[in-house]
């Protein structure tokens, strides 16, 4: 693996006083923007690129509150959202909450009885719980998130699934695979979706836990527009009559960080699922947006494209997105949480911009 270069991200002193840049949990490009989340609030941040065809900063950061566009299932608003994944396609950008609990940590000035029992608390966050679709307007000459858009005489809606009704949680309860793992917090490969990948009426979520014996596990979901509520999302069911889909990768042990589509491919961002510092690769399933049944990806449809650099107790790789895609190879911006020290600037953090070794199948 070679870095090619590093990109600036710069963020507001509001934004950097919330830690935002140092949380960063989920990246998407988008033509002259960058949207990014940390996994500490309910938003998504936008940065501007200096020259969108060959970016070396994006700065000028707007926020965007989730609890703005759709209803959060959250008493507070502001509550985080812990959002884990984002995506962007067609008229729509998307995120994901993790879905996950979690477990208190002990710190430092924690000893005996107080340290176990903040250890055997854990709880749970409904902002956590939400799949979010948000049409996206040209405001002021760039992509902007917004309530509702008019494209062909069609109107779109800011649309939620999980805000209302039954959530994804729910939907797992009796999955054989995955049921036993919803009372377990996160870190602690219980469930844990990290990263979003949409393609056409396809959305995939996948799963940093639980990994199954070695396998990590994708989410298919077919979401349509609620026809009597046009802010909410239905599931919509398979020919199983199940309103998911599960697809299973062999990936050396590691669980799910992100996805990020490349022609008919998913790249996928692979770490651990505990609380380990690495090792953190990039691997292409081939084929994935045209698969039509259940997968077990494996051999010849996975193959590892990139491995990307980590720390102890620093730089764990957490989001990738393309930032090009020419004849000249693709190229991945890899963004980190728990930045290193030298990653820090006055202003924000800087990025990774890592080249992948082959062209994508497809379009």
């Amino acid at each position: 693996m070679s870095i090619e270069h590093t990109v600036r991200l710069s963020f507001s002193a509001d934004a950097r006083a919330a830690s935002t840049h140092t949380n960063l949990s989920a990246v998407r490009s988008d033509g002259p923007v960058l949207w990014v989340a940390g996994d500490e609030t309910a938003t998504i941040e936008r940065l501007v690129a200096d020259d969108p065809d060959r970016p070396r900063e994006y700065a000028g950061q707007t926020s965007f509150r989730l609890a703005d566009l759709v209803p959060l299932p959250g008493e507070d608003a502001d509550e985080e959202a812990d959002v884990e994944g984002l995506a962007r396609h067609g008229h729509f950008l998307w995120a994901v909450g993790s879905h996950s609990l979690r477990r208190r940590q002990v710190k430092a000035r924690h000893s005996g009885e107080k340290a176990l029992r903040r250890l055997a608390r854990v709880t749970g966050q409904a902002n956590r719980q939400v799949l979010v679709r948000l049409p996206v307007a040209d405001v002021d000459g760039l992509p902007t998130p917004v309530r509702e858009l008019t494209v062909d005489g069609r109107t779109h809606v800011a649309a939620v699934f999980g805000s209302s009704g039954r959530d994804l949680r729910d939907l797992l309860a009796d999955d054989e695979h995955l049921a036993p793992f919803l009372p377990i917090p996160g870190k602690d490969n219980g469930l844990d979706v990290e990263g979003i990948a949409v393609a056409g009426e396809r959305v995939y979520l996948g799963l940093r836990g639980p990994v199954l014996r070695g396998w990590a596990v994708v989410l298919e979901l077919r979401p349509a527009v609620d026809p009597d509520d046009p802010a909410r999302l239905l599931l919509r069911p398979f020919a199983d009559g199940r309103p998911y889909r599960k697809h299973v990768l062999r990936m050396a042990g590691l669980g799910v960080r992100d996805l990020c589509p490349h022609g008919s491919d998913l790249l996928v961002l692979a770490g651990p699922t505990m609380d380990l510092d690495g090792p953190v690769h990039v691997f292409r399933w081939h084929g994935a947006l045209t698969a039509d049944t259940p997968q077990v990806v494996r051999d010849e449809l996975l193959t590892r494209e990139v491995d990307l650099p980590f720390g102890v107790g620093v730089d764990h790789a957490e989001g990738i997105g393309l930032v090009a895609d020419g004849p000249g190879g693709a190229q991945l911006l890899v963004v980190y949480d728990s930045p290193a020290p030298d990653r820090l600037h006055e202003h924000g953090v800087t990025a990774d911009v890592v080249r992948l070794p082959g062209a994508g199948t497809g379009g």
